[in-house]
């Protein structure tokens, strides 16, 4: 699968601090990546409405843990999937009466425009479902053969697999639920834990057999079918960075059971090996309640794009607020972030103004510091304020400095 074009990323003098995050699997802050290379995975879309404003947070975030890793020296490789087949699209599909298919492909490429837009650094491996089953074909076979799964007669014929969860000592290790919040959750999100002869209610579909009318693969171990959620970012993530790797990352309600049952099978296939630090972004609300598809509540950032709002505003009113808590979006918010574009495009026009060393320290620390972006902004509009009263010495070629930083760094081009 093809990514987007990559942003050009300004070089900065000297180097940035090792950047600490919120691990949700310990509630501690935890140095991201502390070795010379950093690994990251995040979960990308399912593509049958394309990017709306939780979205792009969640992308905006991740993309200020690359920018401030490559910006301290390490070597960043970053993996994303595409969920380009999956019930929610198949469901689309049929009811606007889309292929499954061009539905799929028409939301990816107007989500790649939106990163684009956004100035967000691509994946270095960027991979869909369609194109994984063979690999997650094989990992199931595996899981089967380490007796870590089992097979269900189907509905329609040939066997569902599931993924025996009693194999995995760490289950429930990531989101710190208790069975009945674990329960509740499977069934809202996308689990069946009511599916009469699975083990364990818990016990997450890795390979559904082929129903009627529905897209299936050959798999002649298991049957014509095709993957399941969780699996196929467990073998995306492995194939793509090996393990363990440093961050697993998504919105607070991948924790469970997404990323819980992912981290589960890369266990059981790479022995008890999984992401180093799970780091979640806040859920984003419009209108009183979580931005979600299936409320219907959504702000796309295409269509503010096409509403004439500049790209760099919605990342400014995204940062604006700290990755890993919940907020609301509001016209006042973006009427805010508006403004700081005017006020800094001022205060950069100049070839001169204040000393720019402290705010390229005070952005780093920021984004260092769990990646507080509102610091890291505030940082910058004190800087600004400074400069357009003209009174302290001036500095020649600061504002160049300072239009490198937040570029660099917060990935808002001036």
């Amino acid at each position: 699968m093809l990514t987007w074009p990559a942003p050009q990323i300004p070089r900065l003098p000297g180097t940035g601090e090792p950047v600490r995050v919120l691990d949700t699997a310990t509630g501690q802050l935890v140095v991201a990546a502390p070795g010379p290379e950093a690994r990251l995975y995040v979960c990308g879309i399912t593509p049958y409405d394309a990017t709306h404003l939780g979205h792009a947070a969640t992308y905006v975030a991740f993309d200020v843990l690359v920018r401030a890793w490559r910006d301290a020296g390490q070597r960043v490789t970053y993996a994303s999937n595409v969920t380009d087949v999956d019930d929610p699209l198949l469901e689309r599909a049929t009811a606007t009466g889309v292929d499954w298919r061009a539905l799929a492909a028409d939301q990816t490429a107007l989500y790649a425009s939106d990163m684009t837009s956004l100035g967000v650094v691509p994946p270095d491996v960027y991979r869909g479902v369609v194109e994984s089953v063979p690999q997650v074909v094989a990992a199931v076979e595996l899981l089967l053969a380490r007796g870590a799964a089992y097979r269900l007669p189907a509905p329609d014929g040939g066997d569902d697999v599931y993924a025996d969860l009693s194999a995995d000592a760490a289950f429930g290790s990531v989101a710190g639920l208790d069975a009945a919040a674990m329960l509740a959750l499977s069934a809202e999100r996308g689990g069946d834990p009511d599916r009469p002869g699975k083990r364990s209610p818990l016990d997450p579909l890795l390979w559904r057999a082929e129903r009627p009318g529905e897209p299936a693969w050959d798999a002649p171990g298991l049957g014509r079918g095709r993957p399941g959620w969780h699996i196929e970012c467990s073998v995306i993530a492995r194939d793509g960075l090996g393990v363990p790797f440093d961050v697993q990352g998504g919105g607070s309600d991948l924790a469970f059971p997404h990323h819980e049952c992912s981290a589960s099978h890369l266990r059981l296939l790479d022995a008890g090996e999984s992401a180093r630090a799970h780091v979640h972004t806040g859920m984003v609300g419009y209108e009183g309640h979580k931005m979600s598809k299936s409320r219907g509540n959504l702000v796309l950032v295409s269509r503010l794009i096409a509403d004439g709002v500049e790209p760099m505003a919605v990342r400014l009113a995204v940062l604006a607020h700290r990755y890993r808590e919940d907020w609301e979006w509001t016209d006042e918010g973006l009427l805010a972030a508006q403004q700081r574009v005017v006020t800094w495009r001022r205060a950069l026009a100049g070839n001169g103004g204040p000393d720019a060393g402290p705010v390229l320290a005070g952005i780093r620390a920021a984004v260092a510091d769990d990646l507080d972006t509102p610091r890291a902004l505030a940082t910058v509009d004190a800087w600004a304020v400074t400069a357009l009263a003209g009174e302290v010495p001036f500095h020649e070629g600061a504002p160049g400095l300072v239009a490198r930083a937040v570029d660099a760094l917060l990935g808002v081009r001036m």
